[in-house]
């Protein structure tokens, strides 16, 4: 699917993210220490389990699409953005991204506990690829953004949910970021703040920026998406319309609660 201003002109746009058959194990490990036997015996093979989060996923995202991502605990959402933000290398497949990457996986993810606000900040600024000079030009909009100007000095573990979540964005939408990847964590914001965030999602998305929005509040997905992909168990179930995908994905939620 691409934008519909590109659909009306007869263009596509340039290639911001594609999949291609791409599949992501984790190997799990089991122990027996749960007894001083199992510890005498640690020397022995483990069990190892293999957890397949995707299989044989394929899409093709455009410059300036945003594409919501939706399904179940457990179906890979937060998976796929990891490989998207080179958190995670894919088993087997293909991922090209093309583009810099602001990530927003998960609250307190790039954060260093023991460290200030205002550390944080330059910290994570040069983890998304901004210059310290870079950061400190601006300094004065992430903080204003974020609202914690009380509280840039004290250690980020002294920090609520909202705040992490307000710090997070702040920094994410300031990097200038091509592509915003945003997981689940606008959900702990007050409202007012959510408004604040789904604004410069729009002024995002008028900036012809690419966004993956993953939630579980599919009102929030059709506020922000045009496009939905369902992930079901690591499958890709659908890609289309919002209405259309996000319609079929709670008839079989529904049905499957029966």
């Amino acid at each position: 699917m691409v934008p519909t201003s590109e659909i009306a002109t007869g263009t596509l746009a340039p290639v911001a993210i594609r999949a291609e058959n791409l599949t992501k194990e984790f190997k799990l490990a089991h122990h027996a220490y749960a007894s001083l036997k199992g510890m005498l015996l640690s020397f022995l093979p483990r069990r190892i389990e293999r957890l397949v989060a995707l299989r044989n996923v394929s899409f093709t995202i455009r410059k300036g699409e945003t594409v919501g991502i939706i399904g179940q605990n457990g179906s890979g959402k937060s998976t796929l953005l990891g490989i998207i933000a080179r958190v995670y290398k894919p088993t087997s497949g293909t991922i090209e991204v093309n583009g810099r990457v602001a990530p927003l996986l998960e609250l307190g993810a790039g954060f260093h506990p023991d460290l200030t606000g205002l550390e944080n900040i330059y910290f994570n600024g040069v983890i998304l690829g901004l210059t310290r000079k870079q950061v400190a030009e601006r300094l004065d909009a992430i903080v204003q953004f974020a609202e914690l100007e009380g509280y840039l000095d004290a250690p980020i573990r002294t920090y609520s949910s909202g705040m992490l979540m307000r710090l997070g964005f702040a920094i994410a939408v300031h990097v200038d970021a091509d592509i915003l990847l945003v997981d689940e964590v606008l959900a702990v914001g007050d409202a007012r703040f959510q408004q604040k965030c789904y604004d410069k999602i729009l002024q995002f998305q008028r900036e012809g920026r690419t966004i993956l929005f993953v939630s579980h509040d599919m009102e929030a997905v059709r506020r922000v998406a045009q496009r939905v992909l369902w992930l079901d168990k690591g499958i890709l179930r659908a890609d289309g319309d919002a209405h259309t995908v996000i319609s079929a994905y709670l008839e079989s939620v529904g049905s499957s609660s029966i």
